[in-house]
């Protein structure tokens, strides 16, 4: 009787999902970085007395890249999670493969979420006027 799950073929399996579990981490770590240096550069332009025009419109060219990068690790994810070449949404067995799937479409709801929340915290620099 053979054991499906041997050591060795337990840390090779993880090895090659590494990868995956940083790319989980990297959509919220680009919203964190985003909302605190919206929130810190224009606090410290207000109290600077920068012009509020260039920190705005850097900090929304900041808030494009930012979202650029989220839709990259959502596509790369979504890609992973394949869920248009395997037919199916969720995986029930539990093997690798679907482990493998299923850090795709956790990566990818990562990135969504993200998305809207870089959205959300560039709204005040759109709605408002300046320092006040």
């Amino acid at each position: 009787m053979t054991d499906r799950h041997t050591p060795e073929k337990d840390s090779a399996e993880f090895a090659a999902e590494a990868g995956s579990l940083w790319r989980i981490t990297f959509a919220p770590a680009t919203w964190a970085g985003h909302f605190l240096l919206c929130y810190t550069l224009f606090a410290t332009g207000c109290a600077k007395g920068w012009p509020v025009g260039t920190v705005r419109h850097g900090l929304i060219g900041m808030s494009v890249l930012a979202l650029a990068v989220i839709a990259l690790i959502g596509w790369r994810a979504y890609a992973q999670w394949s869920p248009r070449s395997t037919g199916r949404i969720v995986n029930p067995r539990g093997d690798a493969e679907d482990r493998h799937h299923f850090l795709g479409h956790a990566g990818f709801l990562l990135a969504v979420i993200s998305f809207i929340g870089v959205v959300f915290v560039t709204l005040p620099l759109l709605l408002l006027e300046g320092c006040r």
